[in-house]
């Protein structure tokens, strides 16, 4: 790269302030020495900036000289300072990199190419074009687009728009989510603009027109802070996110207001303060929701996705009718006319349901309609009607084709009429879909239809969709339709085939058996007398809710297979570990080259022609024809290029401690040197392959060469080996033996000889191959000595005279006499000399500091020696998953790697709250109660790795162990740290980034003699720093920061300058101004970080107060300064207000966003990880940007994520195989050829202006939006975006390792879909996508909750339905074969139960990236772990808290901490967790199930009853003892004891009003019900219902009791109450009697108890004396009224307002206790028990650690805690 230098002459003077504090370039002083100065683009764009000209002067405010057109702006407008200093550099960064990026070049590169600004100013301001458009208002955008027209004026006219709307955004604060808001702002704005330019006169002045807003501040005070209060009045309106969403304003209802032309009408400009938008409750003029109303309701799962629910609901229908006739094959039934007219029933199904879908939408979204918008109402009223209006049309039509058929007695012509007729009428009904199938097809049209803005289209479409500004033209190209309508259908095809002819077909027969049982003998007072109706019902429940729910199950396995295929196709998983590496290394330097380093791009370099030349090029390199290392040795660039990148992974491996020093000199490429011939490679690659040469010589004694070099070079391995080790012995010898002596001469005869005979291909006739293995064994003993710390002379010499012995004896074939030997030059001349023995004095050993000559003996002792073939380097299996995906990686395709110059510039964002940073000193000494410290639970788990990380502290100067305690604390610290989920780790990871750019930028612009160089010096360099222990060098290196790496050195300067330019990281750390106020260490810890790592930024809010209680917010950017040597300040932008009014983390990172930079923006979590190789892939990743993926190119780039917790423990690999296959193979079929990828994980690469425009990167609502990532999916889809996947690079990611981490992770994202379903987002996608990509949508993301769902509440239907025929008697009336199709249903339900779901994803994941055998061996291995257990209890979290969130709401925001899992969970602790989610559920699914054993007919055989119930069995335990099977020393009798005594405690806690829910029982129940205080009246009745089935118990028992003696009457049931009344009675006595005697009068309370209890005894007797009551009853009626108490429990939670204030609330609270207690009792019953049984606890421990076991681990020892003395 050329140093384009401008002259300096013609700069302005720069602001007085020179050393003002800058972000990345000083833009204020272009004389600074910094190398992002040396851009001309740079100058360019600020020359471009200043460039004021005649513009008329601002009238307040001083105008200096040195001001641009943002001061310009800013004095006019009133924006602040620093945000016109931020957005100045934004700016100039953004238009100096896509200068930068043009090709070809501009003729002058000094001035601001207008091609540039034009093509930003269109990205930048599309949106606001589009609302323009929607709206039909004209743009004030002044400037014609067609290209000749382009002068200064209108140059700087588009820089001031650009700047203006930058300006806007910048200073928006919380408005930046409303993006359609800022579009307003920016109209209005815009306006006043052009007239200033156009120099309009003022009517009421006669002045010049003036802006409406000026002076300090006077844009956040006069435009942001209005709509800003007005949100945060909405925001404290919402009580916290608890009241209902209808009655307040969220950030999306405030940007529709900006979607239809009333913004214009009420707002006015400049903003009128007295319009409805901003008045506050109360008044009736109030502005409601707009747009949408969230009502919190099941029904949305209707609304939403209504086409899906009809075609069930008529597919089940028909398939009934069909299947009730009992044929063979639906179409043998369907040949009947009787049949195919009642199928026509479907179209009232059909019509009834639009009916309902309209009365919903009026109920749901009548709040909408208001004076302003009656259009809305009018359609709702007449949708309603209409769809009532077909009911009847239907009804009529159908009546008349029975009618004439009766009348006739048959089928007459004149019925069949009567059927075309109502056909008739049925074609007008879809006609509507059959056009919908029409734009289907043809998508193109559909697109045109919706998005361009003519009234004609609209009042066409407005019949059927409300008009929105998002979700219009969504349809896919008809490549993408033609893929995802074929994988559609074939899964529909199988599902409706499957349902067909194994749910719905078996099910007939017993249904109509049921159906006419004549005189059931009921065992109870039977309401209907005469028809089992109910019991039919029953028995059809759980086949229609499996059939609701199995097109998952379908999906699920389809979308593996495919997902499969399409990986297939990219080439994954083709090098899965070293071996395969090994084969294909050869390849691998051709693969850098070809992906990683920019090619010469030549101007047609877009064309067909070069697609195809890639292709063939990948081709050959993948399969290695062409053999393209034959070209590398010819090309020393090119090698040494590779050397230089291969080496510099390989040196960070070590520095991450992943590889040992042996390993990093067995791994690394050594530069060439000792004048060998042949490419060196990595030593382990020529491990061997010298003795399998040696072998082949052997063997073929009499070949001729030519046949022997042949087979050699079979293999390149071996040809290298062969060549490296003679030119190395050649060059040892040569160099150990002193020049100028005789030795030395014999030595250069004698290897003359060799290559002479080599050449004119004599060898093997010359020499005598068997002596070869001799010689071989001599020279290792040499190299030997050579490698020895103390080297002996007088052993080198007698090794070299046996050597030459050897050769001068034997090796020649024809012997000759010392005479021949002088006269060759082989022996010594004169006899005289050979007094003393050869070589004697001959010999110099190279001084041992001479470390670059003594590495290469290693090298080649290694050569001559190694026999094993090492297949297990690197041992540490970390280090080989990454060398292997890596290089794979290379493989695949990818697009080409610009130069550093000309990429996309990108930022990082991070958002950080209060995690750790580092871990201290104490985090890592303190013991838990097992006395295991972190810091032993690491060095146990990590061995290899703490091994590294010792011999590196020892090579760096360390002497003692203890020192690390010490001097080598940081690094200490820094270790443990990189393998926990710390904001360090996040950091380290993300900084790689700017050092691979860096590194790039050097080979980019590096020539072949700086590469060469660079090559020698960095082995030198290497060398030393790796082996002088305490050579002076090596401290030198060791000042260095820790960053730096051996290429730095080689660096000229400009890649810094080059690598600020394309990248910053900012971590929005929201409270580090607090935590610096505090001394809070972590806030020292982020200082740290600034320091080490130059490209690091930090966002964070700084509250300031200004009066009492009065506080000013500021947004603040600060970095470390190098020279200062502290941290400066450099941005503060004052807010409106307090940043978080939405949910934490979107606020956090929208304050943050505007200090990014870059084209892109990729956004990742605190618990992700990154690693350097991956970071190289960068550049290629952002080209994507600029192909297209159908008809669009992506705005979200979705990344691979790698899960690094998988191997803490059995739990979190269960976790993190669920993610990978989730985060891959899942991800992949959505992106293609699904297109529904949204957005789910971090590491996603945002197209950032486009999202900048467009609300940012996540919602931010409070509550609806809890899930904030997918809702950035949504909207880019919503708003015509599209979402990629790419799997050529990964980042890495953490989870959650502990179950009850786990199961709050669960339970916040099934919280959050469950708000999902009552937003606009899925609502609008569930409409505007076509009916394909709403199946995939439904089933990817909220479907996928509901049929969780669905599934255990088919295991309820399916028991409560047993326990109904069993206790009524229908059971042993019938006796019926209905089992055929049960069993169906129970086998689909247990499959998906045991996680199967998430299982077959998994094999074929793993068995596409691993090997089909290894993915079955993980599977089973799983199995035996109790991943099922594992499985089958989260389906339970995510059932309970996505049923509950819909019905309910209170879903929040789950910190999950993200430590070990070494500790154990307290009893108390898991109660507190799972009691309502599984506990108590599992209790009632017991009971039932005990009932019916004992009261079913059936439960007598005993195989039958397991055969029906193993499933519900398996069910109940995974949910009462998983908690416990996967807590560490869950089955410990010592700590079970202890957990008993701690749950008593907890319960009886009788503490303060501040106590909290871990101490307290009273204030954890509380607690528990907040749910039922936020719900609605509709949610609190459901509630009811529901709690009512815990009456049936005692309903059906009371009449199985003896005393009942056979009664059917209902005075039977009625009398039952009496006990409840009776026991409630004595309760309250007893409890009355103990508040008033228990303290004073304790006689008088025992007393009390005396008389109850001799009562009793009374009651008892005479019941057994005079009725038929027997001992047993006592017991049976336990089972029927304890359900009784607990269902009256839970409808007295609900009625809790009314209660509270009354006596009975303590009742309540009492017997709610009680029952408490109880269920402890029962779920610690089987825990203590297998506590007490011997052998457990270690069995539990070896599932649950099984994979560190497998890594050799005491973690047994771990767990209990039993460390030996000498690790302490």
């Amino acid at each position: 790269m050329s140093f384009r230098q401008r002259p300096s002459a013609a700069q302005p003077r720069p602001p007085p302030a020179e050393s003002e504090p800058y972000n990345i370039i000083p833009i204020h002083n272009l004389l600074a020495d910094h190398p992002s100065l040396r851009f001309p683009e740079v100058r360019a764009v600020t020359s471009a900036l200043r460039a004021v000209g005649e513009l008329r002067k601002p009238p307040y405010g001083q105008w200096a000289p040195h001001m641009d057109l943002l001061d310009w702006l800013s004095l006019f407008f009133g924006f602040q300072s620093d945000n016109v200093r931020n957005q100045r550099e934004h700016l100039v960064l953004h238009l100096a990199n896509a200068q930068m990026r043009l090709s070809p070049p501009p003729d002058n590169i000094d001035v601001l190419d207008s091609n540039v600004l034009r093509r930003f100013r269109k990205k930048l301001l599309r949106n606001y074009n589009a609302w323009c458009s929607y709206l039909s208002k004209k743009s004030n955008i002044w400037i014609s687009d067609r290209r000749e027209v382009s002068s200064a004026a209108d140059h700087r006219r588009e820089l001031l728009y650009v700047s203006l709307y930058l300006l806007i955004w910048g200073e928006a604060a919380n408005l930046r989510f409303v993006p359609e808001c800022i579009c307003f702002i920016f109209h209005n704005m815009a306006m006043e603009l052009n007239k200033i330019l156009e120099d309009y006169i003022d009517e009421n002045t006669g002045q010049p027109v003036l802006p409406s807003l000026s002076g300090e501040n006077a844009f956040l005070n006069s435009v942001v802070k209005p709509i800003y209060e007005t949100i945060r009045y909405e925001v404290d309106s919402s009580k916290n996110g608890t009241a209902p969403h209808r009655v307040w304003r969220n950030y999306d209802d405030i940007n529709e207001y900006f979607w239809s032309k009333r913004c214009f009408q009420k707002l006015k400009w400049p903003l009128d303060l007295s319009s409805n938008f901003f008045v506050r409750h109360g008044s009736g003029r109030r502005v409601g929701k707009t747009g949408f109303v969230e009502q919190r309701s099941f029904w949305n799962l209707f609304r939403s996705f209504d086409r899906l629910w009809v075609m069930l609901a008529l597919f089940l229908q028909a398939a009934i009718i069909i299947a009730w006739e009992q044929k063979k094959y639906p179409w043998l039934a369907l040949g009947t006319r009787d049949v195919q007219v009642k199928v026509l029933t479907v179209f009232f199904t059909w019509s009834g349901l639009r009916f309902v879908k309209s009365l919903l939408d009026a109920g749901m979204q009548y709040s909408l309609v208001s004076r302003e918008t009656l259009g809305l109402g009018v359609r709702m009223v007449m949708k309603s009607v209409v769809a009532a209006v077909w009911l009847l049309v239907f009804g009529v039509f159908y009546g008349r084709i029975w009618s004439q058929k009766n009348h006739d007695r048959g089928w007459s012509a004149e019925a069949d009429r009567k059927v075309v007729t109502f056909l008739e009428v049925a074609l007008v009904f879809v006609l509507p879909e059959i056009l919908a199938i029409a734009l289907f097809i043809i998508p193109w049209i559909r697109n045109f239809i919706e998005e361009t803005n003519w009234r004609v289209f609209y009042v066409l479409s407005w019949w059927f969709q409300s008009r929105t500004f998002v979700g219009r033209g969504l349809r896919e190209g008809l490549v993408d339709n033609i893929k995802y309508t074929l994988f559609w259908i074939l899964v529909l095809a199988t599902k409706f085939c499957f349902s067909y002819f194994l749910q719905v077909k078996p099910m007939i027969a017993p249904s109509k058996a049921l159906w006419n049982l004549q005189n059931v003998h009921y065992e109870w007072y039977q309401v209907f007398k005469h028809s089992n109706r109910l019991a039919v019902g029953l028995l059809w429940l759980p086949v229609v809710l499996i059939y609701l729910m199995d097109i998952q199950i379908w999906y699920s396995i389809y979308s593996s297979f495919v997902g499969a295929a399409v990986g297939l196709f990219q080439h994954l998983g083709e090098i899965r570990n070293i071996e395969q590496l090994r084969l294909r290394f050869q390849f691998f330097a051709s693969a850098i080259q070809f992906n990683l380093m920019p090619e010469e791009q030549l101007l047609n370099a877009r064309g067909m022609r070069n697609r195809f030349k890639d292709a063939i090029h990948r081709l050959k390199l993948r399969y290695g024809l062409g053999r393209p290392y034959r070209k590398l040795e010819s090309n020393q660039v090119e090698a040494n290029k590779f050397a230089l990148i291969w080496n510099e992974i390989i040196s960070i491996f070590r520095e991450e401690d992943i590889i040992s020093d042996t390993e990093l000199e067995l791994l690394e490429l050594p530069q060439n040197s000792w004048n060998v011939r042949v490419i060196r490679w990595p030593t382990f690659l020529l491990c061997n392959e010298l003795l399998l040469a040696l072998s082949q010589a052997k063997e073929l004694v009499d070949a001729p060469d030519k046949w022997l070099w042949y087979k050699i070079c079979k293999n390149e391995y071996r040809r290298c080996a062969v060549m490296e080790a003679y030119d190395c012995i050649k060059h040892l010898l040569l160099e150990v033996i002193k020049r100028d002596t005789e030795e030395h001469s014999i030595m250069t005869v004698f290897f003359q000889e060799i290559d002479h005979s080599i050449e004119i291909e004599r060898f093997t006739k010359t020499f005598n191959m068997t002596v070869l293995p001799q010689l071989h064994t001599q020279l290792i003993k040499f190299v030997q000595l050579l490698n020895k710390p103390k080297k002996d002379p007088t052993q080198v010499v007698n090794a070299l005279q046996a050597i030459y012995e050897i050769a001068k004896r034997d090796f020649f074939k024809e012997k000759r006499s010392v005479e021949q030997l002088r006269e060759d030059g082989l022996a010594p001349r004169n006899p005289a000399s050979a007094q003393g023995l050869l070589f004697e004095n001959a010999v110099s050993l190279p001084d041992s500091e001479n470390e670059a000559f003594y590495r290469q003996v290693r090298r080649l002792h290694t050569i001559l020696t190694s026999r094993d073939s090492m297949h297990n380097i690197p041992v540490n299996l970390e280090a080989r998953r990454r060398i292997a995906f890596f290089s794979n990686s290379l493989f695949m395709n990818m697009p080409h790697a610009p130069q550093v110059e000309k990429m996309m510039a990108f930022s990082v964002l991070t958002p950080y709250y209060s995690e750790e940073v580092v871990y201290s000193k104490e985090q890592l000494r303190t013991e838990n109660e097992d006395g295991v410290s972190t810091l032993y639970y690491l060095q146990t788990i990590y061995a290899d790795e703490w091994k590294n990380f010792v011999e590196r502290m020892r090579r760096e100067g360390m002497l003692k162990e203890e020192e690390l305690w010490t001097t080598k604390l940081r690094d200490l610290r820094h270790w443990a740290s990189y393998r926990g989920q710390t904001l360090s780790r996040t950091v380290r990871g993300m900084m790689y980034y700017y050092r691979a750019l860096r590194m790039l930028a050097f080979l980019d612009s590096a020539s072949e003699m700086d590469i060469r160089e660079g090559s020698r010096e960095l082995g030198s360099m290497r060398r030393d720093s790796l082996d002088g222990y305490n050579s002076e060098r090596s401290a030198s290196v060791r000042s260095l920061s820790r960053t730096s790496s051996a290429v730095n050195l080689l660096f000229k300067g400009h890649e810094y300058g080059t690598a600020l330019m394309k990248y910053t990281y900012v971590v929005a750390c929201q409270i580090y101004g607090t935590q610096k106020a505090k001394k809070d260490p972590n806030a020292e810890e982020i200082l740290y970080l600034m320091k080490k790592n130059e490209a690091l930024r930090v966002a964070y809010v700084d509250e300031v107060s200004t009066g009492r209680d009065e506080k000013e917010y500021f947004s603040v950017l600060v970095k470390y300064d190098h020279e200062l040597e502290k941290e400066v300040e450099i941005y503060r932008i004052k807010l409106p207000g307090p940043l978080k009014l939405g949910e934490g983390k979107p606020e956090n990172q929208n304050h943050a966003i505007i200090f990014t930079r870059g084209d892109a923006v990729q956004t990742i979590d605190m618990n992700q990880d990154n690693y350097f190789e991956e970071a190289l892939k960068m550049r290629n990743l952002l080209e994507e940007f600029r192909r297209y993926y159908g008809i669009r190119k992506p705005t979200i780039l979705g990344v691979r994520e790698h899960i690094f917790t998988g191997s803490v423990s059995s739990l979190a690999w269960f976790m993190s195989a669920q993610e990978t296959s989730f985060v891959t193979l899942g991800q992949r079929v959505l992106a293609n050829p699904l297109k529904v990828r949204m957005h789910y994980g971090h590491p996603d690469v945002f197209d950032r202006f486009w999202f900048m425009t467009r609300g940012g990167i996540s919602k931010a609502s409070r509550v609806i939006n809890i899930s904030e990532d997918i809702f950035a999916g949504f909207n880019c889809t919503l708003r015509g975006g599209n979402v990629t996947h790419h799997e050529y690079i990964q980042v890495g990611k953490g989870r959650d390792v502990g179950l009850n981490q786990v199961s709050m992770f669960e339970a916040k994202v099934a919280s959050g879909n469950g708000e999902q379903v009552l937003s606009r987002d899925v609502y609008r996608l569930g409409h505007r996508l076509d009916f394909f990509r709403m199946l995939s949508f439904f089933y990817t993301t909220v479907g996928f909750f509901f049929n969780t769902m669905v599934v255990i509440l088919t295991v309820y239907a399916f028991l409560w339905g047993r326990l109904y025929l069993a206790l009524s008697g229908v059971e042993a009336a019938a006796n019926t074969k209905s089992n055929a199709a049960l069993g169906t249903i129970l086998n689909q339900q247990f499959i998906i139960q045991l996680g199967l779901f998430t299982a077959l994803p998994m094999i074929v994941e793993n068995s596409l990236e691993l090997g089909f055998l290894p993915a079955i061996w993980d599977f089973l291995t799983m199995q035996l772990q109790l991943s099922s257990v594992f499985y089958t209890f989260s389906m339970g979290t995510r059932a309970h808290y996505f049923g509950r969130t819909i019905l309910h709401g209170g879903a929040k925001y789950r910190a999950t901490g993200r430590g070990f899992v070494v500790q154990h969970k307290s009893f108390a602790e898991n109660y507190r967790l799972f009691a309502r989610s599984h506990f108590v559920k599992a209790i009632e699914l017991g009971l039932i199930l005990i009932v019916y054993a004992t009261h079913s007919p059936i439960a007598g055989d005993t195989f039958v009853y397991i055969a029906m119930t193993i499933t519900s069995w398996f069910l109940v335990v995974s949910w009462i003892m998983a908690p416990f099977v996967f807590n560490p020393s869950g089955f410990d009798w010592l700590k079970t004891v202890y957990d008993f005594d701690d749950f008593m405690n907890w319960i009886w806690f009788r503490g303060s009003v501040f106590a909290k829910s871990e101490q307290s029982w009273e204030r954890w129940w509380y607690e528990e019900q907040d749910h039922l205080r936020t719900t609605g009246i509709w949610g609190k009745v459901l509630e009811i219902i529901l709690d009512l089935r815990f009456f049936f118990f005692q309903y059906g028992i009371v009449y199985q009791l003896h005393i009942a003696s056979g009664s059917t009457s209902i005075a039977v049931y009625l009398l039952s109450w009496i006990y409840v009344f009776v026991a409630f009675g004595i309760y309250v006595v007893i409890a009355y009697a103990r508040d008033k005697y228990a303290a004073r009068e304790h006689i008088y309370y025992r007393l009390v108890q005396f008389l109850v209890i001799i009562l009793a005894i009374l009651v008892i007797i005479a019941l057994l004396e005079f009725t038929g009551f027997t001992f047993v009853d006592i017991f049976t009626s336990l089972l029927a009224f304890i359900p009784t108490g607990w269902g009256l429990l839970l409808i007295a939670q609900v009625f809790r307002p009314v209660l509270q204030s009354t006596i009975l609330w303590e009742l309540v609270i009492s017997v709610a206790r009680m029952y408490d207690v109880m269920f402890g009792v029962i779920v610690m019953v089987p825990v203590a028990l297998l506590s007490w049984l011997p052998g457990f606890q270690s069995m539990q421990t070896r599932i649950l650690f099984n994979e560190a076991f497998s890594r050799g681990l005491r973690i047994f020892q771990i767990v209990t805690g039993k460390k030996s003395k000498g690790d302490a």
